[in-house]
């Protein structure tokens, strides 16, 4: 649990930095694009040469993508229907179908489940949450991004995609894997990697305001409502109806009811999507989650 109270205790000192002078209030801003052009691709390089892709264990493997394609389809229905501005659409794009699988998930299953149940929750995050951070993310990003002034192009969509960070890493390590993987550059890798979430919560933090706007207050409570709630339901009802009762599946119905990935969130702030709604969805998401993962835990244990 040492995990979950250390992103407590960074969320609070981002509110706090928040109340001093010498920080300006673009500091969330500058954190996030430091999260977006080296934390990340060095978590990219660093993880990805390591993935095996295997047809063992199945079911941690396509549910982290069927949620997404759930959390996608729904998300487009209730824009449209409640006619949510694209800065909302693409915030919440990006923070409901991406979950914080490895960094709150990994010790909520070691706390929840024991230390045997971990390997499907690495499996579930770095064969579903992780290469979709790269790839989803980055055309999320492309078609949303708050600084065009009009829909994007084909080709437009394209370049962005191509040139963003996360997913120029990701093209370099699968292009060059074994060359991340000799130690003297994985240590390097590893302690860029080691800022992201530590800087990311302090942004989070920075942003996260007692009180949202009016208008973003319908998207918050649907968003993690989405992520938290219903999304591991249906992938509790998916299971059943498979008659999948295994522990694998428990622990990919557990991870499918993460709140909101950390990083998501920055991507987000990082591309001026609803700021103070992704800071909302990280930060909220991580407090509820203090109630709703014992809760769900001890569901899924009495199957």
């Amino acid at each position: 649990m040492g995990n979950l109270f250390f992103i407590i205790f960074l969320l609070l000192l981002g509110v706090a930095l928040r109340h001093i002078s010498v920080f300006p209030k673009e500091t969330p801003l500058v954190l996030n694009q430091y999260v977006i052009h080296i934390s990340l691709p060095a978590l990219v390089l660093l993880k990805i040469p390591h993935l095996q892709f295997t047809i063992d264990l199945i079911v941690p493997v396509i549910i982290p993508w069927i949620m997404l394609f759930f959390s996608v389809v729904l998300i487009q229905y209730l824009a449209r229907y409640w006619c949510w501005s694209r800065e909302i659409t693409g915030c919440l794009m990006l923070t409901v179908p991406l979950g914080n699988t490895s960094f709150l998930g990994i010790p909520m299953i070691d706390a929840m489940f024991g230390p045997h149940a971990i390997p499907y929750g690495v499996l579930y995050d770095q064969m579903g949450s992780f290469p979709a951070l790269s790839i989803y993310g980055a055309v999320v990003v492309a078609l949303y991004q708050a600084n065009t002034s009009q829909r994007p192009t084909l080709s437009a969509i394209g370049y962005r995609i191509f040139t963003f960070p996360a997913f120029i890493a990701l093209m370099t390590a699968l292009v060059a894997g074994p060359f991340f993987q000799d130690p003297s550059i994985q240590a390097i890798l590893q302690r860029l990697a080691d800022t992201l979430v530590p800087v990311v919560m302090v942004a989070v933090g920075f942003n996260l305001k007692p009180s949202l706007p009016r208008p973003l207050f319908q998207p918050l409570l649907t968003g993690l409502g989405i992520k938290m709630i219903l999304a591991p339901l249906v992938a509790l009802g998916l299971c059943l109806a498979w008659d999948l009762k295994t522990l694998p599946a428990l622990i990919a119905i557990f991870e499918a009811g993460m709140p909101p990935m950390i990083t998501a969130g920055a991507m987000a702030a990082a591309s001026g999507l609803a700021v103070e709604l992704a800071a909302a969805m990280v930060g909220l998401g991580i407090l509820v989650s203090l109630v709703l993962l014992p809760l769900m835990a001890m569901v899924l244990k009495g199957l």
